[in-house]
């Protein structure tokens, strides 16, 4: 009655490509959340915010996810090619 629990142990590159696909799948949340900031901006006449920053801020947001998804898809390209080196 008394059954030990077995450890679950994950590979280090096994571990790091889940948490990297993880990453990638919550960039579309990230960003929506981000675009919906300048809705959150005060709109009255004087003290709200131009137009043109807002447009501004969600091409800034754009931008960053777009670089945030080119590196991270590297990152899971180079280690999925040491994973084919290692074991060839």
């Amino acid at each position: 009655m008394n059954e030990r629990r077995k450890s679950l142990f994950l590979e280090r590159q096994s571990y790091r490509r889940r948490r990297l696909v993880d990453v990638i799948r919550m960039l579309p949340v990230l960003g929506a959340l981000l675009w919906m900031v300048p809705l959150l901006w005060p709109t009255d006449a004087q003290g709200g915010v131009a137009t043109s920053k807002a447009i501004i801020f969600i091409f800034v947001v754009w931008a960053g996810l777009v670089l945030a998804s080119a590196l991270l898809t590297r990152a899971l390209a180079r280690g999925d090619a040491g994973d084919d080196q290692e074991v060839g």
